[in-house]
């Protein structure tokens, strides 16, 4: 089977990496042409705008940093709609806003033209290694045709709903991690500056119901002030700013995210958009003059 594949970043090139390692086909496409070399160096095709794309692939995967470029891409000049055949069908594995997924999918369809968002979980690491989390949005049918396609990038692929819910389901996930990453950094910060050790009080409280994911990846990176991005707070920003756009849409409210991604916004300005989430600890250490960093 011959893949499209559009974007070549710090999640896309990896992925893109699995699947010609799975035996796959590709025919490939960024806009800095010089992230295509490697790929090409591995067999794969390089086309020279989205469209070429279209020409040559009925299956499609987007890998992009936000709604305007999956738009763009999709429908803009030199798109994937100018050329692409009726039963084409793209495969949006972007972080974007599902409302947007939605109004993507319901101009393409006007062509004949399918598409499923299945935005992914884990960072680089796991796009590296294969074992990312893929939650996937649009028919059925679809998902089952192409499970075993996503797999290959993934360790869990899980079908959530119609088209638009696998972006739900993402910005649920980076809610949940954005407040948890908040509420780590409050108590370490709580712990030293009433005197205890913040590396004893994470190992008393891991085993118990604040055990998390979240608090045994982050919580070291924090006392270590290690914050060489897994995942960019400026990243979690354009997350956080898609599930207030859904939210806002629904008369949704959601005040605990609200407040974090003001944080981040804090942090940002301080010019640590580049760095991990985990660097949600500085807000904290600035306004309480304390650091958690161990010595």
């Amino acid at each position: 089977m011959k893949i499209g594949f559009i974007g070549l970043g710090i999640m896309g090139k990896p992925m893109s990496k699995n699947l010609v390692k799975a035996g796959y086909e590709l025919v490939v496409y960024n806009r800095s042409q010089s992230k295509a070399d490697e790929l090409v160096e591995m067999g794969a095709v390089r086309a020279m705008c989205p469209a070429e794309v279209a020409e040559q692939c009925s299956v499609i995967i987007t890998m992009l940093p936000n709604s305007p470029q999956v738009r763009d891409v999709c429908l803009g000049e030199n798109g994937i709609a100018g050329t692409a055949k009726a039963g084409t069908i793209v495969i949006d594995m972007s972080s974007i806003d599902p409302v947007e997924s939605k109004a993507i999918g319901a101009e393409l369809a006007k062509k004949g033209i399918d598409m499923m968002d299945a935005p992914v979980s884990g960072g680089e690491p796991k796009a590296i290694d294969g074992t990312l989390s893929v939650m996937a949005g649009g028919s059925k049918e679809n998902f089952d045709k192409y499970y075993d396609l996503l797999m290959a990038m993934a360790g869990s692929v899980v079908y959530v709903g119609k088209l638009g819910s696998g972006n739900v389901a993402k910005l649920a996930n980076q809610v949940i991690v954005a407040i948890n990453i908040a509420a780590v950094s409050e108590a370490l910060t709580l712990a030293v500056k009433n005197g205890a050790d913040p590396e004893l009080v994470y190992q008393a409280i891991r085993g118990g119901l604040a055990g998390s994911t979240v608090l045994d990846a982050k919580a070291p990176m924090m006392m270590a002030h290690n914050f060489k991005p897994g995942f960019r707070i400026e990243l979690h920003i354009k997350d956080l700013g898609n599930a207030l756009n859904a939210a806002h849409a629904t008369s949704t409210s959601l005040p605990l995210t609200s407040q974090v991604m003001e944080i981040m916004q804090a942090l940002k300005n301080d010019g640590c958009g580049p760095e991990d989430h985990s660097a949600l600890v500085k807000y904290y250490e600035k306004i309480s003059n304390v650091s958690v960093e161990k010595n």
